[in-house]
């Protein structure tokens, strides 16, 4: 990444996003909380690290040719980075999608040159609530699109360079904006890309660091707790599915954290702190929250905002 003041396309901004201490919000409680503001990203997402790490790292493996079309199955964030990537660079982008995603993103998306798929729910699937089972449908699409075209997949749910993104910057960033001072890092389960490569980066650094997996209250997957309804409402993730990315040997323990948490946090974010953000970086900043309230009492936790508002204003989020 450059550091001149003059870059060659937009996607040379992608990253070294600033960090904000969330001192209305936590009014009374002991300890703080520390939020990077990832969706001042082009994008508006943190999503848009990986579309550059995924696209850089295959083309200097020679598996992405000049020309060739890019494919990826996408809730929207990771389509709308790519697209971003893919159009400074040249390549074509097919997004597909689930239909139970807000439909900024898709609109989003054409508008940076893409061609977006959209992908019919399963049978009973609320609209704005993705399942597993919807993104398994989503995933076959994407599949048959690749084969066809003889594009490159970029595959997020496992391509490594989901994680460098955020081991080699997002996690160091966080070290250096905070002079170390870090007790606890969380995040929300959506490909566990942030999760592990954050996890890694800051525990190569101290490796006392707490790290948290914050998964939907009633689509758990990965903790003890029985799911009682796949469908929710925090888009982008808690899909109760197999995440080869996540490495579990690095989670502390898991949070769990309700639609109607979520979004109240996330209406108060923008409320208390004027950072008008999506259901994810409700459900982390609510998890950060519990903590404080409980177990990690005068702890400072580290956290990603991980989108804009801007992309639920045709969901119930901020109606």
């Amino acid at each position: 990444m450059t550091n001149s003041s003059m870059f060659s396309g937009v996607h040379q901004v992608i990253g070294n996003t600033p960090m904000v201490h969330l001192s209305r919000i936590t009014e009374g409680l002991e300890g703080n909380i520390f939020a990077k503001l990832e969706y001042l990203n082009p994008g508006f997402s943190k999503k848009d690290r990986i579309g550059l790490q995924i696209i850089e790292e295959a083309e200097n493996a020679g598996i992405l040719m000049p020309g060739q079309t890019v494919v990826e199955l996408t809730s929207g964030n990771t389509g709308t980075g790519l697209a971003i990537v893919c159009v400074v660079k040249g390549y074509k982008f097919v997004a597909v999608m689930s239909k139970g995603n807000s439909l900024e993103r898709a609109r989003m998306m054409r508008a940076l040159g893409a061609e977006v798929v959209l992908v019919d729910q399963s049978p009973g699937s609320p609209l704005g609530q993705v399942s597993g089972e919807d993104l398994a449908k989503v995933e076959q699409v994407a599949q048959q699109i690749t084969k066809e075209r003889n594009a490159f997949r970029a595959d997020q749910f496992n391509h490594i360079g989901n994680i460098h993104a955020h081991e080699y910057f997002t996690g160091e960033e966080m070290w250096k904006q905070t002079n170390g001072e870090i007790d606890v890092f969380l995040d929300f389960a959506g490909s566990g890309g942030t999760f592990t490569g954050c996890a890694k980066a800051l525990k190569k650094h101290n490796s006392d660091i707490r790290c948290y997996l914050v998964e939907p209250d009633s689509a758990s997957y990965y903790s003890s707790k029985i799911p009682t309804n796949l469908n929710h409402k925090i888009q982008g993730g808690g899909y109760s599915m197999e995440l080869p990315l996540l490495e579990k040997e690095l989670v502390t323990d898991y949070l769990h954290v309700t639609d109607d948490e979520a979004t109240y946090v996330a209406r108060e974010l923008a409320k208390k702190e004027g950072i008008f953000a999506g259901f994810s970086s409700g459900a982390n900043v609510a998890a950060a929250l519990k903590l404080l309230q409980g177990t990690e009492k005068g702890a400072n936790i580290v956290l990603t905002i991980n989108d804009s508002g801007l992309k639920y204003l045709s969901t119930d989020l901020f109606e």
